[in-house]
C-alpha cells in the first residue's frame, strides 16, 4: 500500500527566495574551500555508474570523462547502457510510478527542498567543482548555474506546483467541483545538454515533482557533474526508480524509449535537429502509444543584440563581451549576432576589441581566467570551421586563434560583416564568435524587420537604446523574435522566478522552465463533480401541462 501523510493540517511549502551568488573573491573562505575541493576531485579518477531502480551499475562498456581545458586528464569513466539496461530502467520507472504518484504532494516536494538545502550547504563545492572541471566553467559561471540556478529550480518549482494545485473551479449550490492534478500515465524521457548543470537537474526533477517517474539521459560530455546531481538527489531521499540515469549511445537509448507504449512525455534541451528527429519519431509512432506524449523542448538560438543610435556605448560593448563570450559562448542564450548603427560602430568596436585583448583564458582552476575551453573536439572543429569561413567572407576584427594541443581553446572572436544574410548571422555556432553588422542610422525600422526575418530561431534578444520610442518600436517589431527579451542588458542570465526561460520558432516549445507553465505540462487534470442531493426523476418542470 502506498504511504499516506501523517499530517492532517493544510501544509504550505516554504516561500522561495533566489539563492545569493557567492563572489569567490580573493581572501574569501568560499574561494579557499572551492579550491581545495577542485584539487581533490581533479586528483581522482572515479567510476560513474548508471543508476537504475536506485542501484549503481557499472558496465563493461565505458567511456572517459575528461577536462575540456586539459583533455588528457581523465576525471572518470562512465558506464554506457545497453538496450537491456534501458529496458531495466523502464521497468524501474514503471514499478516506482504507482507509489510515487500517490504520495502527497508535500512529501514529494520535501525531497527536492532537502536537495536544495544540501546543495546550498554541504554539496555546493562538490557540484560546482564537478561542473568547473568537467565542463570548463569558471567559478562564477559554475556558481550561477550548478549552485544558484539549481537551488532556485528546486525551491521555486515547489512553490509553482503548490500554486497550480491551489487552482480549483467554482462550485454551485448542492455540488462540489474539484480538479485533481494527476501524474501522466507512463514515464517521462528527460534529455539534458552539457552546458548547464541546472538544466540537467531541472529536466528530470520537474516532472518527478508532479508525480511522474523518469528515465534521464545526460549529455556524454557532462557525465561528471550529472553523477554528482544524481548522488545528491539520492542523498535527499529520492526513492529508487523515480529518476533512472542512463548514458551511452543516444540512438540505442532513444530507440528503446521512444518505441515504448508507456512514453508519456519528453523533456528536452539540445539541438534543434535532434529535437526535430525526436518529434518525427514520436509522430510516426502515435498508434503505439497509450496516450499522446507531452513534448517539451528548448533547442537552439541565434541570439541578437540590436543597438539604436541612442544606445549607451559602454553598456553595449560590455553586453557584447559578457553576453557573447562568457562560458565560451556555449549558452543557448549567448549573443551571436549584433547590429550597430554606423555612427556608433567605430567606438563600439574599439571598446570590444580592447576588452577581448584583455581576456585571459585557460585552466579554470586559475581564477584569473575569464574563459575556459569549449566542450570537446567536435565543438572545436565546428567553431574553427566558422572562423575559417569568416576569414574568407568577412573581417575578423579580434581573436580567431584556435589551439587544441592541450585543451580545446578558441579565443573570443569578433567578426564584422557587410552581409546581414551571411551564415554567420543566421546559423547557430555555439562558441565564442560574435558577428557584427553596421547599418545606416536612418534604416532603423528596416533593420528591425531584417533582425526578425534573418534567423529561424527565437530564443533571446536584446535592445540597447536610451530613446524610449526606439525601445517601444523594437519591442513591437521583435515581439515574436525572442521568448526572453532584454532592454539595455545582455541576452543571457535568466533567473528562476524572475525571467522564466524559453523561446519559440526553431528554439522550442516555449514552455518556460522556471515557471508554472512548465509544470502544467507534467500533469493530466481530472475534473471531479460531486452532487450532494442528486435528482430522483428524469422529468423537468417545463414538461408539465399547467
Amino acid at each position: 500500500m502506498p504511504p499516506t501523510s501523517a499530517f492532517n493540517g493544510r501544509r504550505r511549502v516554504p516561500t522561495p527566495l533566489n539563492e545569493p551568488v557567492r563572489s569567490y573573491a580573493a581572501g574569501t573562505p568560499e574561494r579557499a574551500s572551492l579550491k581545495t575541493t577542485l584539487a581533490a576531485m581533479a586528483g581522482e579518477c572515479i567510476d560513474i555508474p548508471l543508476v537504475i531502480g536506485g542501484r549503481s551499475i557499472m558496465t563493461a562498456d565505458t567511456a572517459a570523462a575528461v577536462m575540456p581545458h586539459d583533455h588528457a586528464h581523465v576525471l572518470g569513466r562512465y558506464a554506457r547502457a545497453s538496450a537491456d539496461d534501458v529496458r531495466a530502467a523502464l521497468t524501474a520507472a514503471h514499478d516506482a510510478h504507482r507509489e510515487w504518484s500517490s504520495w502527497p504532494f508535500e512529501d514529494r516536494a520535501a525531497v527536492f527542498l532537502k536537495a536544495a538545502e544540501l546543495l546550498t550547504t554541504s554539496w555546493r563545492d562538490r557540484v560546482n567543482a564537478a561542473t568547473m572541471l568537467g565542463q570548463s566553467k569558471t567559478a562564477f559561471q559554475a556558481e550561477i548555474d550548478s549552485a544558484c540556478e539549481t537551488i532556485d529550480f528546486w525551491r521555486f518549482n515547489v512553490q509553482f506546483a503548490q500554486d497550480l494545485l491551489d487552482e480549483q473551479p467554482i462550485s454551485d449550490k448542492g455540488m462540489w467541483n474539484q480538479v485533481e492534478y494527476r501524474a501522466l500515465e507512463g514515464f517521462v524521457y528527460a534529455v539534458t545538454p552539457f552546458n548547464f548543470t541546472s538544466i540537467a537537474a531541472n529536466l528530470p526533477t520537474a516532472p518527478a515533482l508532479m508525480g511522474n517517474t523518469v528515465v534521464w539521459k545526460p549529455a556524454a560530455s557532462a557525465m561528471f557533474s550529472a553523477h554528482q546531481v544524481m548522488a545528491l538527489l539520492q542523498a535527499a531521499g529520492l526513492p529508487p526508480g523515480v529518476i533512472n540515469m542512463v548514458a551511452g549511445d543516444p540512438l540505442t537509448i532513444s530507440r528503446e524509449l521512444l518505441s515504448h507504449p508507456d512514453l508519456a512525455g519528453v523533456h528536452f534541451t539540445g539541438s534543434t535537429t535532434v529535437f526535430n528527429d525526436l518529434w518525427k519519431t514520436i509522430g510516426a509512432s502515435m498508434p503505439s502509444y497509450r496516450s499522446y506524449p507531452r513534448i517539451v523542448g528548448e533547442t537552439g538560438g541565434k541570439d541578437f543584440i540590436v543597438a539604436h543610435a541612442s544606445a549607451d556605448v559602454a553598456a553595449l560593448a560590455t553586453a557584447i563581451v559578457r553576453g557573447g563570450f562568457e562560458f565560451q559562448g556555449q549558452k543557448c542564450s549567448a549573443a551571436s549576432r549584433v547590429y550597430v548603427p554606423r555612427s556608433l560602430w567605430p567606438d563600439v568596436k574599439d571598446r570590444v576589441v580592447a576588452m577581448i585583448d584583455g581576456i585571459a583564458m585557460g585552466d579554470i582552476r586559475d581564477f584569473r581566467n575569464f574563459m575556459g575551453a569549449v566542450i570537446d573536439r567536435r565543438a572545436f572543429d565546428r567553431i574553427q570551421g566558422y572562423i575559417d569561413h569568416a576569414r574568407a567572407h568577412a573581417t575578423i576584427v579580434a581573436g580567431g586563434q584556435c589551439d587544441a594541443s592541450t585543451g580545446f581553446f578558441v579565443r573570443p572572436t569578433l567578426v564584422e560583416t557587410g552581409d546581414p544574410a551571411d551564415r554567420l548571422m543566421r546559423e547557430e555556432i555555439f562558441g565564442p564568435l560574435v558577428t557584427a553588422h553596421a547599418y545606416d542610422d536612418d534604416r532603423w525600422r528596416d533593420l528591425l524587420v531584417l533582425v526578425d526575418r534573418t534567423s529561424p530561431y527565437a530564443l533571446t534578444g536584446a535592445i540597447f537604446a536610451q530613446d524610449r520610442r526606439a525601445v517601444v518600436e523594437a519591442a513591437s517589431a521583435l515581439r515574436h523574435a525572442a521568448g526572453n527579451f532584454y532592454i539595455n542588458d545582455k541576452p543571457t542570465g535568466a533567473v528562476v522566478g524572475q525571467q522564466p526561460f524559453g523561446g519559440a520558432r526553431a528554439s522550442g516549445t516555449n514552455d518556460k522552465a522556471g515557471s508554472r507553465l512548465n509544470l502544467v505540462r507534467w500533469v493530466s487534470a481530472r475534473t471531479v463533480k460531486e452532487t450532494f442531493n442528486p435528482p430522483r426523476s428524469y422529468e423537468y418542470p417545463f414538461m408539465s401541462e399547467s
